[in-house]
């Protein structure tokens, strides 16, 4: 059996979330994506684990869920962010966590609870605890209790981030690191990106989407994917621990480019800069001479010991994929946030071929050419094999893809869809 799996999702009771976000509509739209495997997310929110308690149902003997309506499998996840201090400096880093059973769950969140109020956030806020004693009370609640730092590189939440984090999993984790096995890339960097640390080497490289809205276009746009017969809990993360190429087959990443922090930068004065460029302003913004908020690239660049493009041995390989809504949005020029016409096509497309994830990665171009447009065909096929550029995104702005034909700075409106697809 394929698992598709996208395992850092958050709920409705998280901030900036869709209301959507519950259990069986999530279900739903794995479906429509083509995952069959989701985090919860939020366990640690009373309402929401009220909400999972009533609609999920263990898998036999497996420590896996099912909501009996849809065919989507569900994990036990969440996610928190822990902030304190080290020498007076201010550290904030997210940690998912994975738990197997409900039972260890409400143990986790009672000890939780002494540090912060689980009921403010489905991703809660905790202080007065580091990574190390964090990960030390998570692993006494059970052996069985993973902890995988979140999207390893973003500026201000993450392990290694310019704005709060530190130079290795072992300064953050310290005694403790003896129980991290893996990390999450994130959306502004990739596995190639991770690979040119040695340090990071003994870690498997994971990728999710952190989705706060079940849309497919949010939904599993990075994900893992496994190979097992009857998959189980303890097989997954054994998968992923020993980095079992026959079982953890491969992610799915998107771009790094198209990520929010790749690049340095200042989203107020609308200016980027490469890595280079940045130590040539001192950090510094040419406009309004505020600090740059370095990205991911200039992170990866300060840690590197390895050149561009080495692969370690056993790496776990990944594919590059763009949505399928992003493709037809920004190949047709109408990029309103969620277009009634690209939701259409989009539609349309997948309704043809079963799942979004199928399209993406597996239906021939000629048969994407009797559904749909040549140009978001050609457009799907070049994904797929990793031809598009992008415009990166920086400090809080997404990238922007950049196709043959097609304004670089778009406008909702600027073309119809219709003669795309007539």
């Amino acid at each position: 059996m394929q698992l598709i799996a996208d395992l850092q999702i958050h709920s409705k009771y998280s901030r900036a979330t869709s209301p959507q976000m519950n259990i069986h509509t999530l279900g739903k739209f794995a479906e429509t994506k083509g995952l069959n495997l989701l985090g919860t997310g939020d366990f640690t929110h009373p309402k929401h684990l009220e909400d999972l308690k009533s609609s999920l149902k263990e898998i036999e003997n497996s420590q896996l869920f099912t909501d009996n309506k849809t065919k989507t499998i569900f994990m036990l996840t969440s996610e928190v962010s822990l902030i304190y201090y080290v020498n007076g400096v201010s550290k904030k880093i997210h940690n998912m966590i994975f738990a197997p059973s409900f039972e260890i769950v409400d143990q986790i969140n009672e000890k939780l609870g002494r540090y912060g109020n689980l009921s403010a956030d489905g991703r809660p806020i905790l202080t007065n605890i580091t990574c190390p004693e964090f990960t030390e009370l998570m692993v006494s609640v059970s052996k069985d209790t993973f902890i995988i730092p979140a999207h390893i590189w973003t500026p201000w939440f993450s392990v290694f981030g310019s704005k709060s984090g530190f130079d290795s999993v072992e300064e953050c984790f310290q005694d403790q690191t003896k129980h991290i096995f893996a990390i999450e890339t994130g959306l502004s960097s990739d596995p190639s990106m991770n690979w040119r640390i040695s340090s990071l080497d003994e870690f498997a490289l994971v990728s999710n989407s952190d989705a706060h809205s079940p849309w497919p276009w949010r939904l599993g746009r990075e994900a893992n994917v496994f190979e097992m017969e009857t998959p189980t809990y303890g097989r997954i993360f054994g998968a992923i621990k020993n980095k079992d190429k026959e079982k953890f087959l491969y992610t799915i990443e998107c771009d790094p480019n198209y990520g929010k922090y790749h690049l340095d930068g200042h989203r107020d004065c609308n200016i980027a800069f490469e890595p280079e460029e940045t130590k040539k302003l001192s950090g510094i913004c040419p406009r309004c001479k505020q600090k740059l908020t370095i990205g991911v690239l200039s992170r990866v660049e300060q840690l590197a010991d390895r050149p561009a493009g080495f692969v370690p041995e056993g790496a776990i390989p990944f594919k590059t994929l763009l949505p399928l809504y992003e493709i037809i949005s920004h190949v047709t020029g109408v990029n309103a946030l969620y277009s009634k016409k690209v939701t259409e096509e989009h539609d349309k497309i997948i309704s043809r071929f079963g799942t979004e994830l199928d399209v993406l990665m597996n239906v021939p171009g000629d048969e994407l050419t009797k559904v749909t447009h040549e140009k978001i065909a050609n457009a799907i096929i070049k994904s797929r094999n990793g031809g598009l550029k992008f415009k990166p995104g920086y400090d809080g702005v997404y990238g922007v893809p950049l196709f043959e034909g097609v304004a670089e700075t778009q406008k909702s409106g600027q073309k119809d869809l219709g003669e795309f697809t007539k």
